[in-house]
């Protein structure tokens, strides 16, 4: 760990496959003071990809999270806000297909297959001709759960994982229930570019440095993460099948207008009705995959999204069930 003035460097080094209250934290900060935390994540994966061509051989730990980070007064029945403040890319990204994982894999077969991205000038060069405007976004994040350690592949849980959800972007705020004392927050898997669901299993992965901040709210109980993105509101609800991951992003997104915000449960209503949208979140899923299978993903991830200005139409308390001023 390194400090400088208000910055604290987590380097890459301090990594796991999983989160967990049984590791020990890298640091530990008092939340709300503004302090930025830079994650150093890693591609070492993707590296051992590309130079061994076989899955096997790979012993680098897949989709990495850098941390943890232990948050003073963070106690079950809390919640945490991390605000991404920047995410700067390595000089390239991967594209990999690894033979089993998506919803490609039939077509594209048996055979691991790789390709390096170049990022620069503000582009990911996808192809010879092809090339999109980067847009970073947090693919991992996480706090520990209150019992046994929570993969970082699949699936997802309510304290966090592979949600695989652009919206976790530079001047978004996500929102993590707290289950362990001292919260233990690790993130990792940034992407330079990724479509909505990420279908295929993977974005243009690439290594790099996530800047965050990090605050706490005390006592509130929040079933299931939540992202605020400055314009929009946005729930994440875990369900297996997929009609009972619509139900919770869906009823999440209601409670939060009705419980927190104050509104009429009949207004709520007819407003989402109209214009509060879902989709499919990451491909991970929200339930223990088959150990014969461990890629295919059981049960699904949602997201539920509504304009804040509209949430704020009818609200008489201010988020978090505050008074409004």
């Amino acid at each position: 760990m390194t400090v400088a003035s208000e910055l604290l460097t987590i380097e890459r080094q301090h990594h796991a496959g999983s989160f967990s209250a049984i590791r020990q934290p890298v640091l530990s900060i008092e939340p709300g003071t503004g302090t930025r935390i830079a994650f150093e994540t890693n591609d070492a994966s993707f590296q051992q990809m590309d130079e061994f061509r076989d899955i096997k051989k790979v012993t680098a730990t897949r989709n990495a999270v850098t941390g943890p980070v232990y948050v003073e007064g963070a106690e079950p029945g809390d919640v945490l806000a991390v605000t991404v403040h920047h995410i700067q890319t390595a000089e390239q990204g991967w594209s990999v297909y690894i033979p089993g994982a998506g919803a490609l894999a039939k077509p594209m077969g048996d055979e691991l297959w790789v390709r390096r991205v170049p990022l620069r000038d503000g582009y990911a060069y996808l192809t010879d001709q092809v090339r999109l405007p980067i847009q970073t976004m947090i693919g991992c994040i996480g706090v520990a759960p209150a019992e046994g350690e929570a993969n970082t592949i699949i699936p997802c849980f309510r304290t966090g994982g592979n949600f695989d959800v652009p919206d976790i972007k530079p001047g978004a705020t996500l929102y993590l229930p707290v289950e362990v004392e001292g919260a233990l927050l690790s993130l990792g898997d940034l992407h330079a570019a990724m479509a909505r669901g990420e279908s295929s299993f993977i974005g243009i992965e690439t290594a790099g440095v996530a800047t965050v901040s990090i605050d706490l709210i005390k006592s509130f109980e929040l079933g299931a993460p939540r992202i605020d993105t400055g314009d929009e509101i946005i729930c994440i609800g875990l369900g297996d099948p997929l009609r009972e991951s619509i139900r919770a992003a869906y009823e999440s997104l209601f409670d939060y207008l009705v419980v927190e915000r104050g509104w009429d449960r009949h207004d709520a209503y007819i407003v989402m009705s109209a214009a509060a949208h879902t989709e499919l979140g990451g491909p991970v899923g929200s339930e223990q995959p088959d150990p014969l299978h461990p890629l295919r993903a059981v049960g699904a991830i949602t997201v539920a999204r509504l304009d804040k200005a509209l949430a704020d139409v009818h609200a008489t308390r201010a988020p978090w069930g505050r008074a409004r001023v």
